[in-house]
C-alpha cells in the first residue's frame, strides 16, 4: 500500500469543512473516516453528516499500529490519511451514526458536572491546608459558586432525562438497583449510550472489562483486560462496590471470589463486569418495553 492518490488540506472550521464535503463529493467519496482524537474531530464529524456525507470514527492507536504493520514507521499527514483509508478498507468500517442534539447536550452537561465536581474537591483540599482567614473566605466564595453550578447542572441533567421517554425508562431501570445514583445513571447514558443495544460480551469489551485471550499452543496465558472507555470503567469500579453491599447476588458473587483467593484487582474487575452485565440486561428489557409501548 502506498500513500498515493488524491489529497487535500482543509481548515477545521465550518467553511473548511464545507470545502472538504464538496471535495469528497467531487471525488465520489461515499464514507469519510476520521480518527477519534479527543474532540478535535467533533465539528467535522457533525457538519459532514449535516452535509449528507456519512462519517465513521476509528481508533487512532489501531490506525497507527496498522501503519506500522504495513511498514510505515514515519508519520506525515499524507501517510496518516492513506493509512486511515487502508485501515477502514481492511476492517470494513461502517458509518458511525451521529448523536442527536439531546445526546450531545447530555454528554456536555455530564462532562461539565464532572469538571465542577473536580474543581470543588480541589478547593476543599486547599481550604483544609489554609490557615489565613482571608484565603479561607476567598475559597468559601469559590466553593459556594461551584456548589450552585453543580446543583444547576444536576437539575438540567435530570430535566433532560425526564423529558426523554426512553431515557426516563432507562433511568428507572438502572435505579431499581440500590446504590445506583442519578448522577451515575446520567454518566452511563452519556458515556456508554450503547448499553442495552450490544451483547453482554460486546458491552464488556467496549468498557474495557472483558478478559483478552492470551493463549498459544498448549499455553493458556493470563487474560488481562485492556483498552475500552476509561470513564465508564472507572464509574463501574466505584458503584459496583456500593451495589454489592445491598444486592444479594452481587454480594454472594463477591464472597465467592474472595473465598477462592482471587486478587483484589481481579475481584474489582469481575464485580464491575458483573454489574455491567446486570445493567445491560436491565437496559435491554427497558428498551424492549419502550419499543413495545410505542
Amino acid at each position: 500500500m502506498e500513500p498515493s492518490g488524491a489529497a487535500g488540506r482543509f481548515r477545521n472550521d465550518a467553511a473548511g469543512i464545507a470545502e472538504l464535503a464538496a471535495w469528497c463529493q467531487g471525488h465520489g467519496v461515499e464514507l469519510a473516516v476520521m480518527e477519534a482524537s479527543g474532540g478535535g474531530e467533533r465539528l467535522a464529524f457533525l457538519l459532514l453528516w449535516e452535509l449528507s456525507l456519512p462519517c465513521a470514527l476509528v481508533n487512532a492507536r489501531n490506525v497507527r499500529r496498522f501503519a506500522e504493520a504495513m511498514g510505515f514507521l514515519e508519520k506525515t499527514d499524507r501517510i496518516d490519511a492513506a493509512m486511515i483509508v487502508g485501515y477502514a478498507q481492511a476492517k470494513r468500517v461502517q458509518a458511525t451514526p451521529p448523536p442527536s442534539a439531546a445526546e450531545q447536550r447530555l454528554k456536555a452537561l455530564v462532562a461539565r458536572l464532572g469538571q465542577v465536581t473536580g474543581d470543588l474537591t480541589i478547593q476543599k483540599q486547599r481550604k483544609s491546608a489554609a490557615a489565613n482567614a482571608e484565603i479561607i473566605a476567598s475559597l468559601d466564595e469559590v466553593m459556594a459558586l461551584l456548589v450552585r453550578q453543580s446543583r444547576r447542572l444536576e437539575g438540567e441533567i435530570a430535566s433532560l432525562i425526564d423529558d426523554d421517554p426512553l431515557w426516563a425508562c432507562l433511568d428507572r431501570a438502572f435505579r431499581s438497583l440500590k446504590g445506583v445514583a442519578s448522577r451515575s445513571v446520567a454518566r452511563l447514558m452519556a458515556e456508554l449510550p450503547e448499553i442495552g443495544i450490544l451483547s453482554n460480551k460486546a458491552i464488556a469489551k467496549l468498557a474495557g472489562l472483558a478478559p483478552i485471550a492470551n493463549d498459544s499452543g498448549k499455553r493458556s496465558g493470563r487474560r488481562p483486560v485492556r483498552g475500552g472507555r476509561a470513564g465508564p470503567r472507572s464509574l463501574l469500579f466505584l458503584i459496583a462496590r456500593i451495589v454489592a453491599k445491598y444486592d444479594p447476588h452481587l454480594a454472594a458473587f463477591h464472597q465467592r471470589l474472595q473465598a477462592a483467593g482471587k486478587e483484589k484487582m481481579v475481584i474489582r474487575i469481575a464485580l464491575a463486569r458483573k454489574l455491567l452485565v446486570i445493567l445491560n440486561a436491565k437496559a435491554r428489557d427497558a428498551r424492549s418495553e419502550f419499543a413495545n409501548a410505542t
